[in-house]
């Protein structure tokens, strides 16, 4: 068959998809643009981690809310001591007081008033006195807080300090709900990076075969190789650099996290273990990258223009969600027919599989899925070959050997 292939003046498949990969890759990886591929996920994660602590602070100042508190003066005493007590054994359930005002003898105070009239963050008042304390505040703030008023008035009024009884405990590493809970937490998580990967990665691939067309480079390379192999060694090598680009994400991240105290110890282990889910994921982003490359290479290949191509970047990225939404709903219904349908559809196959890496300790079904999804992409890659032969080359069985041998011709500077 290489006999063949080198007379008829082309080279084979594999080694024609070497020559292509190889051109690209290093045409990317050493170009000023790869630099700013590089830095590319940078802006994205400051401008996410200020407006995540911007939107945080807000949310914080919004929800933070304040108890007035009228009282005689003994009797606030009393109240706060309790309130600072039980803060130190409760926590933040507690709701924080805010002296208004301490009544003499006599005197009264409008916590209507106070409160409808004040701005602030009181969302409620306690008057009266430590053995009957009254609570003014919205419907929703009584039902919130006047379980946490009456435990605090029950503290101040004892006589007897500190009586709490110790409570004994026994610490084990971890429960049975907690580590199912982890996994699916695990599992999630992966989806969600494994698909951010993807979404930002594969993106690259539809634009990938516009110059060629424009420069009229194509009709020689489709001349010279076969177009299975153009569509191969472009999708490995966008691939390969973009596993260059996850290792130095990689690499930074981890840099990060050691810095700021963080491992792997403080998540739930994983089914297969960190070992083998590492690998699985590395595996299936490659095979997401290249089924999904397949599809968007095929798209971008009928786009005469770079506008059409960012025209088709739209729908492509609502596909890519709709896909995403798919497997995550399949991981909600562990054992059943949608979480096999998801796992047997090439495009959420990848998703699935990995969660499922993530919640059981079965290494066998991924075997499976990956001789499936290699052959999804062959199938798919072959596919959009055709179809770029016959919808851009206009090209068919009948006739194409000629075509291809003028243009070969051509490229070699021989006369047809």
């Amino acid at each position: 068959m290489e006999e063949i292939s080198r007379k008829a003046g082309r080279l084979p498949l594999w080694r024609a998809a070497i020559v292509v990969a190889r051109r690209d890759f290093l045409a990317i990886l050493f170009s000023r643009a790869f630099i700013f591929f590089l830095l590319g996920p940078l802006f994205p994660i400051v401008v996410g981690a200020l407006a995540g602590g911007i939107g945080a602070q807000v949310q914080s100042e919004a929800l933070s809310a304040d108890v007035g508190i009228a009282m005689p003066a003994e009797d606030m005493e009393a109240m706060l001591a309790a309130r600072d007590e039980l803060a130190e054994r409760i926590g933040p359930a507690i709701p924080p007081f805010v002296e208004l005002q301490r009544l003499r003898e006599g005197e009264e105070f409008d916590p209507v008033a106070a409160l409808e009239g004040r701005e602030g963050r009181l969302a409620a008042i306690v008057t009266g006195t430590v053995a009957e304390p009254q609570l003014t505040a919205p419907e929703a703030n009584i039902a919130r807080w006047s379980g946490t008023i009456s435990m605090i008035a029950a503290t101040a009024s004892r006589t007897e300090a500190n009586s709490y009884p110790e409570v004994a405990s026994t610490i084990v590493a971890t429960s049975g709900a907690r580590e199912n809970r982890g996994r699916f937490q695990t599992a999630q998580s992966g989806m969600v990076l494994l698909f951010l990967l993807i979404m930002l990665l594969a993106g690259m691939v539809l634009s990938n075969l516009v110059e060629e067309k424009g420069n009229k480079i194509i009709e020689i390379l489709a001349a010279a190789i076969p177009m299975d192999a153009l569509f191969m060694g472009k999708l490995f090598a966008l691939l390969a650099i973009s596993i260059i680009g996850i290792a130095v994400w990689g690499v930074a991240g981890t840099v990060i996290l050691s810095l700021g105290g963080r491992s792997l110890s403080e998540f739930a282990n994983p089914g297969v273990g960190w070992p083998l889910f590492f690998t699985f994921g590395a595996i299936y982003f490659a095979m997401g990258y290249l089924l999904l490359g397949s599809i968007f290479l095929t798209i971008g290949s009928m786009a005469a223009t770079v506008r059409e191509v960012q025209t088709l970047n739209m729908p492509v990225t609502m596909a890519q969600v709709l896909v995403f939404f798919f497997a995550s709903l399949a991981v909600t219904r562990m054992g059943s027919w949608f979480e096999f349908a998801a796992m047997a559809f090439p495009l959420s196959s990848p998703f699935s599989m990995l969660a499922r890496a993530a919640v059981d300790e079965a290494i066998w079904p991924h075997f499976v899925a990956l001789a499936w999804q290699a052959l999804c992409v062959a199938v798919f890659i072959r596919v959009g070959a055709a179809l770029f032969r016959k919808k851009v080359l206009k090209s068919g069985p009948q006739g194409a050997g000629k075509k291809r041998k003028r243009l070969f011709s051509f490229a070699s500077g021989k006369n047809s």
